[in-house]
């Protein structure tokens, strides 16, 4: 009632402004200021009325925070030295340093823009949870311990991430997951780190988003995890640092788990393997056996720029596998909701884990999804990589780009370095904007 009492108001104001200017017509050059001048108004109280409907009408469950125009550029965070190694997220178990949003999730379905026609197929892999649109947060957990990567960040609960515009349901109906902004800080970064409060043996994890935090010193990620790390196994789907474009997915587990060889080919991948083929994080410092995507919009500004995509993380008995595909080129049964990995229309996967040589019922079990954004300091991967250059998106080095010699010295010195534009809107580097996550399982 407040909005359609409004509305005369608004129609009274361009009427009034526009009868001002009227008498102003007949001079020289005025005709074309009046109109000018008019589609500024009229532009001026569109937005109004469209912020009062949002106001009336809308709905979500943590509502997006009004946002101020940001100067465009990079996100830059450090992380500490205290962990070596570019794995071992690890602990997701609830405990009292975690909020939840209670449930599981929804089963509403989402397609990313510009894929294909949606065509559901038959199929035994069945939607079992979904997070999507206002209930995107419902069936978390907000983490708010220390970070167990050792970043220099402080995750925030539930309640403090909605105050501070840290995690929201945007009027696109897209889950929002950012870190402050603030400029000089001398402390930690605040950020946002959520867990499923499901946990499965097996399954498929499909992530459709738009967007993800890019950027020197930043590491993002998406993945699923086990519990007593390494123990339960860790699936690394998304993950990457700096400024890279090409993902790089990678396991941690228990001793025992390699992979048959280093040769993409007798792999059956199209990814590259890097870290060698031991995935046991005591062996390797943390570092378990990766595969880097061979496409160079998998991963940050390029990822992006290209509209997002989705990724589709399998662990069944025959053992794990990753596959993205870029927006306009996701399957139609994915895009349906109802997936079929064996469909040729899926592709070969980037990265593959076989049972061969990790049986996935030893070394992954009771897996939920993370997502998180952390921030980096000397010694770790994107620290340790910071004067690095011929890597796919980092050709220069972040040294040689900011003309910082270490990562924390840009970070305390250029704390307002955190936008860039995309989608033509000026939004924050260092936010996650997902469409949804889905979980499926098999049933014969």
């Amino acid at each position: 009632m407040v909005l359609i009492r409004s509305l005369p108001i608004y129609l009274t104001l361009l009427l009034l402004e526009y009868a001002l200017l009227v008498r102003s017509v007949y001079s020289s050059n005025a005709f074309s200021r009046v109109v000018q001048h008019t589609h500024q108004i009229a532009a001026r109280h569109t937005r109004n009325i469209a912020r009062d409907l949002r106001l009336a009408f809308g709905a979500v469950l943590v509502s997006d925070p009004s946002q101020q125009p940001l100067e465009d550029g990079r996100a830059v965070y450090c992380k500490s030295s205290a962990a070596a190694g570019n794995g071992g997220e690890g602990n997701n178990s609830s405990s009292p340093t975690e909020t939840s949003s209670q449930g599981t999730g929804t089963s509403t379905n989402s397609a990313t823009a510009g894929s294909p026609s949606i065509s559901a197929v038959s199929t035994p892999w069945k939607l079992i949870e979904a997070h999507n649109g206002s209930d995107f947060f419902q069936g978390w957990s907000f983490f708010t311990g220390s970070d167990p990567t050792h970043g220099v960040v402080d995750y925030l609960d539930i309640n403090d991430a909605t105050s501070a515009g840290l995690a929201y349901v945007n009027s696109a109906g897209n889950a929002v997951m950012s870190v402050d902004t603030t400029n000089n800080l001398t402390g930690n970064r605040k950020s946002v780190r959520i867990t499923t409060n499901s946990q499965y043996d097996q399954g498929i994890w499909i992530l459709d988003a738009l967007h993800m935090p890019t950027g020197c010193g930043t590491w993002p990620a998406f993945w699923t995890n086990g519990p007593n790390w390494p123990a339960g196994g860790e699936i690394d789907i998304v993950e990457g640092v700096n400024t890279y474009t090409n993902n790089q997915a990678t396991i941690h587990t228990n001793p025992g788990c390699t992979i048959s060889s280093s040769n993409s080919t007798v792999l059956g991948i199209t990814g590259t393997i890097v870290g060698g083929t031991n995935c046991a994080a005591a062996e390797t410092n943390n570092q378990g056996c990766g595969v880097r995507s061979s496409s160079d919009v998998s991963f940050g500004a390029a990822f992006n720029k290209n509209g997002g995509g989705v990724y589709a993380s399998k662990l069944d008995d025959t053992g794990v596998s990753i596959h993205f595909w870029p927006a306009g080129q996701v399957p139609s049964d994915v895009l349906a909701g109802t997936p079929n990995p064996s469909l040729a229309t899926w592709g070969t996967p980037f990265a593959q884990w076989s049972s061969s040589g990790c049986n996935p019922n030893t070394f992954f079990h009771d897996h939920s999804a993370i997502f998180d954004t952390t921030f980096w300091q000397a010694g770790d991967w994107a620290g340790s990589v910071w004067t690095d250059s011929g890597i796919p998106g980092q050709e220069q080095s972040c040294a040689q780009s900011t003309g910082y010699p270490t990562c924390e010295a840009f970070v305390m010195a250029e704390g307002s370095a955190f936008t860039e534009a995309y989608r033509a809107l000026i939004a924050r580097a260092v936010d996650w904007e997902v469409k949804s996550v889905k979980i499926y399982q098999y049933q014969s």
